[in-house]
């Protein structure tokens, strides 16, 4: 972390009131209609440095789709878009005309409801930035979108159905903090985060860092940025607590070891993980024609539960906190708070709807958390993967995940002595290019994506094959 992120120690609680040169673009940001910056090479380059995200898209050049981005920012919680920029942060550049601010502006003004945007060029690339609607849902001419982490996707007539009950309601996280300020905040905490997400902070001051992941307005902060950033977070919202527990036995009756956690949220991700690793087992198992050392219960499935218990959780809710049970059989997580709104059982698992869309992008940040929508499903493969059955889920007031532990030695899994045509054809496809897309798969053997991405499950859950990486940038790998 550069040495000057620490210079800023001196500087938490004051804005920059620096005088604007003249003639230079002036803009403000996203959610912060009250803190006006100029938005100068430097402050961009912050942005360039980034990953896509909740607020944050690169285009290569204008398209007439732009217009699902526009929306799907609109959706969410508002997002900037940067017209001259590969997906990879490679500079492009595009210029910013007259014709083309037409382009951009007309686009806006023909969503549903019609909206408007505000256009920069900024060191020959345009910047588009999409303030959070305060009529959702917002449409363009192909339908209703949404942002799910760093991708723009198409909403369902269920999803579009649940936006329209729920948009009026602001959700917790959101809510300014009118007792949480500037002062309250932790700069190692921020610095903290700002090494998990790759970050580049040279130069910046802590205001901009905390409103460029949404969670400042004006010298305020908003309910995410309290459970994130607060030096106390407890003094601010004293029901954001953690329970770790291990029981000896199979009963809720003798306490073996007890942790509570009253601090930021990565602290109560850290330290459930710690304490995990320190009351499960640790066991020789054999994953295809390789043996390793491995918690008799996967550590991905844990981590991945631990993190949706965090994320998921209904923090209006007091009385109650996140809980870690540990016994002899099983491990039990429970948060506040049941499915949210709209959602039904039927669609948990496969229809992302959060909670806490702020605190899930922060998490997405920090890698603790992978693509939307996947997390159960890995979880579910995860445990037959090693013998064990798939979690169960209960969601009523509280929700709750059960992972059994094994009683014995988890049995050797096979491979399958003979694999069927397709899949060899997979096999083929992917030794010959690792880099290979589920698409590019599909089209090569003829198949639907579907049936492919089913042909690949098998092959990862017989140990053939791995996947090395997300699904956007990683690569495949045949095992030995």
């Amino acid at each position: 972390m550069p040495s000057s992120f620490l210079e800023l120690s001196g500087k938490i609680g004051q804005l920059n009131k620096k005088p604007l040169p003249t003639g230079q673009p002036r803009t403000k940001y996203i959610n912060n209609p009250s803190l006006e910056i100029l938005m100068d090479g430097e402050k961009l380059n912050l942005l360039l440095k980034e990953k896509e995200n909740l607020t944050l898209e690169f285009k290569e050049r204008y398209s007439s789709k732009i217009d699902e981005d526009i929306v799907a920012f609109a959706n969410t919680k508002s997002g900037i878009l940067i017209l001259g920029v590969s997906d990879e942060g490679k500079i492009l550049g595009q210029k910013l005309t007259n014709d083309l601010k037409a382009q951009i502006n007309t686009i806006a003004r023909n969503c549903s409801p019609s909206m408007e945007v505000r256009l920069s060029e900024i060191n020959n690339l345009v910047i588009i930035e999409v303030p959070e609607g305060k009529e959702k849902p917002y449409s363009c001419s192909s339908g209703y979108y949404r942002r799910l982490d760093g991708n723009t996707q198409k909403m369902t007539h269920d999803e579009v159905r649940r936006m329209f009950s729920t948009h009026e309601q602001t959700a917790f996280e959101s809510k300014i903090n009118r007792n949480g300020t500037l002062q309250d905040v932790s700069e190692e905490k921020v610095k903290r985060f700002c090494q998990e997400a790759n970050i580049v902070t040279a130069h910046q001051e802590i205001s901009e860092v905390l409103s460029s992941v949404n969670v400042l307005a004006g010298n305020l902060l908003n309910n995410a940025g309290i459970l994130m950033f607060a030096r106390e977070v407890n003094r601010f919202i004293p029901q954001a607590r953690m329970t770790l527990l291990r029981f000896k036995g199979e009963t809720k009756v003798n306490i073996l070891d007890r942790m509570e956690v009253q601090d930021d949220l990565l602290t109560q991700f850290e330290q459930a993980i710690f304490f995990l690793k320190k009351h499960l087992n640790l066991q020789s198992i054999i994953l295809g024609t390789e043996r390793k050392e491995a918690y008799d219960v996967p550590l991905e499935v844990w981590r991945e539960a631990i993190a949706n218990a965090i994320i998921h959780r209904d923090y209006s809710v007091t009385g109650a906190d996140i809980s870690v049970e540990v016994y002899d059989d099983r491990i039990m997580i429970t948060n506040p708070g049941s499915l949210p709104k709209g959602l039904n059982k039927d669609e948990f698992g496969k229809i992302s709807v959060r909670r806490n869309e702020l605190l899930a992008d922060l998490f997405f940040r920090m890698h603790k958390v992978e693509k939307a929508g996947t997390g159960i499903q890995r979880m579910k493969d995860k445990m037959i993967e090693v013998g064990l059955p798939e979690p169960e889920f209960s969601m009523e007031s509280f929700f709750i995940v059960e992972l059994k532990r094994p009683t014995s030695q988890v049995t050797p899994q096979k491979s399958p002595s003979k694999i069927p045509e397709k899949s060899q054809k997979i096999i083929d496809s992917i030794t010959e290019n690792p880099e290979i897309t589920r698409k590019e798969l599909a089209e090569k053997l003829e198949e639907t994506e579907d049936t492919i991405q089913s042909r690949l499950r098998k092959l990862i859950k017989s140990h053939i094959i791995k996947r090395v990486g997300p699904d956007k940038g990683g690569h495949w790998e045949v095992r030995k």
